[in-house]
């Protein structure tokens, strides 16, 4: 991969392969028991995640779904195990920020950097298209690269390989990698990071980890976003929590307000703490 060396430069690799989820998430009802569909009025639901492969193709049998699976999830955890090695030889602390589109990544992030200070950092941005959230990065005095994946729906290893390249980490540094709005793709790609972190805003449904539960399961830690719309949303906070702790019982849950600051300290403390553990 060549080495540019301008962070602003947009890289569009190769739409990657779309996979299916990894496993279904089995998800404990309220007071422990593991969730079972009601069918009196459902009867006739289709549910397409029920095989061992977790999901299902025409013309493809389970098998060959895993086959398929497990082959380009290995390839891309070639990549993965690069992109970790590079990180902890700079002890840096890499966090991979998955949410649905308009979860608010972009603000928090672009609050997290302000709030940072003069610490070294640098951000990789996923999006199909466009530069704009790199330039909103940019805008702080963040070293930033965008990563377009044309109609890939996820960032995979290699691309980040191709942005950590571009980019030149510094030692001791937060790297923060954006990825494409997508609550489902993201959570079986491992990119090199130290930590997935999923971001939920409470504009989303209290309902959500319970949709996508693959990705909650993967995560290592929960943001609930726009805390501060909440008392407008009609929406339950600790609802919202419980559900992400039902599918993942040992996650950490913060609440935060990118807009008023509310919860950013925690935030941050969880982010040094990361850091100290990568001996920076």
């Amino acid at each position: 991969m060549e080495k540019t060396g301008q962070a602003g430069a947009a890289l569009a690799p190769h739409p990657a392969p779309h996979p299916a989820p990894l496993q279904s998430v089995a998800i404990p009802a309220l007071g422990g028991a593991l969730h079972d569909h009601g069918h009196a009025q459902g009867g006739h639901d289709i549910h397409l995640g029920h095989g061992p492969a977790g999901t299902e193709v025409p013309g493809m049998s389970q098998e060959r779904l895993i086959e398929i699976e497990t082959d380009i999830l290995s390839k891309n955890d070639a990549f993965a195990a690069r992109n970790r090695a590079a990180i902890t030889a700079r002890h840096a602390f890499a966090t991979n920020l998955v949410s649905s589109p308009g979860s608010g990544k972009t603000t928090l992030l672009c609050r997290t950097i302000e709030m940072l200070g003069e610490v070294p950092l640098a951000v990789i941005e996923g999006d199909q298209q466009t530069t704009n959230d790199a330039d909103r990065i940019r805008a702080t005095g963040a070293a930033a690269i965008q990563v377009n994946t044309g109609k890939g729906c996820h960032l995979d290893g290699r691309m980040v390989e191709a942005a950590l390249a571009r980019l030149g980490l510094p030692e001791g540094a937060f790297l923060f990698i954006e990825n494409v709005g997508n609550l489902v793709c993201p959570a079986a790609f491992d990119l090199g990071e130290d930590a997935k972190v999923a971001i939920l805003s409470v504009t989303e449904g209290e309902d959500k980890p319970l949709k996508y539960p693959d990705m909650f399961a993967a995560a290592g830690l929960a943001i609930l976003n726009k805390v501060d719309l909440a008392p407008y949303c009609d929406v339950d906070l600790d609802l919202y929590e419980a559900n992400v702790k039902r599918v993942n019982p040992a996650i950490e849950v913060l609440r935060v307000s990118a807009r008023t600051g509310e919860g950013m300290q925690a935030w941050l403390d969880w982010l040094r703490a990361g850091l100290a553990r990568k001996g920076a």
